[in-house]
């Protein structure tokens, strides 16, 4: 795709609407925003600006219409699908400056937030008022509520309480011809017209520039119970997943991981407990949470039975708050693990929870007929397995141009499943050659058609979603 350097003159327009320290122009400011955690990817901005306030992002807006001018929203650049990469050139939109908590409504159970507040200082903000909220991606220190909510985020604990949509009850979001909106209203209930704001949530920065949102909170839970669960066999620790929640569990997070994400974590990570073998097959990390400590109890008996029949191997329970953060820690951790060992694609696969021992099989047997190792875990209580394929000592031509023949096999598994291309990471650039195996013409021209109605000169984030 073309790639645009913005002009002198365009660029005078951003100072004079936002003041010079706004505007960031040398080559080193520009490729510190032209960056995520996609691979080893760079696409940095021709011109970054850094609004404080909707107005200025309205400003920005019109000036890039004008001027036929692609526009980059770009939040924590934590993603993992290139969606906040600056393919075309362009302006970085950088929403790191707008970074307040509004108001807490603690009556209302609500909270009102800008798109560049880190999502856990607003989850220990919300907590200092005996609040929660859920959604916690595992970059959730670094990663922002903007970008969640332009990639629909999940976390672990999307298995109980959902995922960032199932939060958000309206937002402020400024069209690319600079016009302000809000999308809904603050009410829980809402049946006022089409559903402008689950549109926009996970619509990835390609309709409009988010910037306020009002999200729904909930009491924080009074008890949680952690348990880590080996199992000498990878498909049984999977089996153990849907036999849970038919047993008459919901659990407040339940995490796979596989033997190689356990070994690699372990190098790279310290502090761990040292019941942690990478012996196992694969780990369970499974937590219930709640109001009653009785209740968590029999919750935790009946899982502990389930584990039983599926073979599980000796249960550790974490008992200290220590001992806790060192196995969330851990699960957290194995991503950063991976990325150390090497470059890797991260698919983003989900599937009904009953099938995940099905696609675990069928990405391991793709990846032996192809002659590549990949690392998985993720949240399997909601079906979302994270693919990790390791570049390793393959060669450069194999990775640009055999192994995507292999991806879109495990896409084509997934969806054969009954699954789709992601749960929570969002298309981006990186998925956007497979959106054929999930979606028909039909259904990818009405996407397109709904693009153009918010973006008819298509200057919001070019070049991602849709093919």
């Amino acid at each position: 795709m073309r790639y645009v350097e913005v002009t002198g003159p365009i660029r005078e327009l951003f100072r004079a609407s936002l003041g010079p320290q706004a505007v960031l122009e040398t080559h080193e400011e520009c490729a510190h925003y032209g960056h995520d955690e996609t691979e080893d990817l760079k696409h940095p901005p021709s011109v970054v600006v850094r609004p404080r306030t909707t107005e200025e992002v309205a400003a920005v807006m019109r000036i890039c219409t004008a001027h036929d001018t692609p526009v980059t929203p770009i939040g924590g650049r934590t993603g993992l699908s290139g969606g906040a990469l600056s393919i075309c050139g362009g302006v970085g939109l950088a929403l790191d400056r707008m970074n307040s908590i509004v108001a807490i409504d603690d009556r209302n159970l609500q909270v009102t937030v800008q798109p560049g507040v880190i999502t856990q200082v607003l989850q220990e903000a919300v907590a200092a008022k005996g609040l929660y909220y859920p959604p916690d991606p595992s970059s959730k220190g670094s990663c922002t509520i903007g970008g969640n909510l332009a990639e629909n985020a999940g976390g672990p604990r999307a298995v109980k309480y959902g995922v960032t949509r199932d939060f958000v009850l309206n937002l402020e979001v400024v069209l690319p011809d600079g016009s302000i909106i809000w999308t809904g209203a603050n009410t829980l209930k809402n049946s006022t017209g089409y559903d402008l704001t689950r549109l926009i949530v996970g619509s990835e920065g390609t309709l409009a520039v988010i910037t306020q949102a009002v999200l729904r909170l909930v009491p924080m839970p009074k008890e949680a119970r952690l348990m880590l669960v080996p199992f000498a066999s990878a498909e049984r620790a999977c089996e153990a997943v849907s036999a849970t929640f038919r047993a008459g569990v919901t659990p407040s997070a339940m995490e796979f991981m596989e033997r190689d994400a356990i070994a690699w974590t372990m190098r790279y990570t310290d502090g761990l407990p040292s019941q942690l073998s990478a012996e196992a097959g694969a780990y369970l990390l499974i937590e219930v949470d709640g109001d009653h400590a009785d209740a968590l109890m029999r919750d935790c008996e009946t899982i502990l039975g389930v584990m039983e029949a599926h073979d599980a191997g000796e249960v550790l329970f974490a008992e200290a708050a220590a001992e806790k953060d060192a196995l969330w820690r851990m699960r957290r951790s194995v991503p950063v693990s991976v990325k150390a060992h090497s470059v890797y694609k991260e698919e983003d696969t989900v599937v009904p929870r009953f099938e995940l021992p099905r696609l675990l099989a069928g990405v391991k047997a793709i990846g032996e007929q192809y002659g590549f190792q990949s690392v998985c875990y993720g949240h399997a209580g909601d079906g979302n397995l994270h693919v990790n394929i390791v570049k390793g000592d393959l060669s450069d031509a194999f990775w640009e141009n055999e192994l995507p023949k292999a991806i879109r096999e495990i896409f084509q598994l997934t969806v054969s499943l009954g699954g789709t291309l992601s749960g929570e990471h969002g298309i981006g650039l990186v998925q956007r050659p497979y959106m054929d195996i999930a979606f028909n013409e039909t259904q990818l021209a009405l996407m397109r058609s709904i693009k153009n109605v918010f973006d008819p000169k298509g200057i919001m984030n070019p070049g991602k979603l849709l093919p």
